[in-house]
């Protein structure tokens, strides 16, 4: 709008020239103005000291004020409902938030940090980082491969294949690829106090037996007779059947036991396939020790018990199994891949073969010191 050049003390003291008998022809010719100019003063002004045409600009002005407030507060508003459908949680999206509104709704930089809530040095600023192309490329490979694994076992395969890079970087990069595992449901805990379960100092003083059951695609079931050391964490067979009996148990220890000898102790719960009398008689002939947990009390066998959980999680769950042949030769190759390659947290991050094998090595060092 164009200022006007005569103040409002003017504007008034024509009009009250125009009172004092001179008529609005005159003055109009005399101030260089036009009739409608003149007609408007004095509709506005007419009648009016200084002090109340000072009053009432000052009135208009903050109306206006006011006025432009209102239309940028509704402004706000309407901008604001149309981001509800984005999450403004990180710095990355709320930088897209503020291009967004300088774009489409037109607000300046400045007005569209505040309403967003960052700061404009954080919005001009841009990274240096790398992108880590092949690192994360790398990183999406091993997580389809082990669809289980969370960030710090994949942290551990990449350090195996010479990869060095900071967990925390690894982390975010997981976080950014969307790799994240979908966490269990939580379990309820035992109160009261518990014994932690003894550790066996060497390979095959302590045996864990147990069974686990799957379904073929057709609907048949099978078990899985599963065989731990629970010192190496080593899994010893995963024996796969449609039934499996106490003399079929029997049979699968001894053949374990001519690669690696008999145990000291054998764990296992109280099924009926463990209790049988050809269980009993091989314990005898065998003069190994065997103990059987506590009824309802899965985690006094809690090595194989865990076990379990990976091999369903890992294996059963992934995997449709088209016949039994099928079934064991898969079971059969997650178990050597699970011994061979599988990082053990409780081992320091070693596989249960590599455990095994340094064990070995230890106890032959400390044979030849002695």
């Amino acid at each position: 709008m164009k200022r006007s050049r005569f103040s409002d003390e003017q504007i008034i003291g024509i009009l009250k020239e125009h009172q004092a008998g001179i008529s609005a022809a005159d003055l109009c010719r005399k101030h260089g103005v036009s009739d409608a100019t003149f007609y408007k003063w004095r509709s506005k002004y007419g009648g009016m000291e200084v002090s109340e045409a000072k009053r009432l600009k000052a009135l208009e002005e903050e109306n206006a004020k006011l006025k432009k407030l209102l239309a940028e507060s509704m402004m706000d508003v309407s901008t604001l409902r149309e981001m509800l459908g984005k999450k403004l949680l990180t710095p990355g999206s709320r930088r897209n938030a503020v291009s967004w509104a300088i774009e489409h709704q037109g607000y300046s930089q400045r007005r569209a940090c505040g309403l967003v809530g960052i700061d404009p040095r954080v919005y001009r600023y841009r990274s240096t980082r790398p992108d880590d192309a092949e690192l994360r490329k790398r990183l999406k490979e091993l997580a389809s491969q082990r669809r289980h694994f969370g960030y710090r076992r994949l942290h551990i395969l990449l350090k195996r294949e010479g990869v060095e890079v900071n967990w925390k970087k690894l982390y975010r990069l997981y976080r950014e690829e969307r790799l994240t595992v979908r966490k269990r449901g939580g379990r309820k805990r035992a109160l009261g106090t518990r014994a932690p379960m003894t550790i066996p100092q060497d390979s095959n003083q302590r045996w864990s037996l147990d069974f686990v059951s799957g379904t073929l695609v057709d609907g048949r079931r099978f078990r899985i007779l599963c065989v731990i050391d629970d010192f190496s964490r080593e899994c010893l067979a995963t024996v796969v059947d449609n039934s499996i009996s106490g003399h079929r148990v029997a049979r699968e220890l001894d053949a374990i036991a001519e690669r690696r000898g008999y145990p000291l102790l054998v764990v296992s719960d109280n099924g009926t396939e463990l209790t049988a009398n050809a269980m009993l008689s091989w314990q005898q002939d065998r003069d190994v020790e065997w103990h059987y947990i506590a009824p309802g009390k899965p985690m006094q066998n809690g090595f194989v018990e865990s076990f379990n959980g990976r091999l369903r999680d890992e294996c059963l769950n992934e995997h449709l199994f088209t016949s039994y042949r099928n079934a064991r030769d898969i079971i059969e190759e997650w178990r050597i891949d699970y011994n061979l390659n599988r990082p053990h947290t409780s081992l320091n991050e070693l596989t249960p073969n590599e455990f095994a094998t340094r064990s070995e090595r230890d106890h032959n060092v400390n044979r030849a010191n002695l």
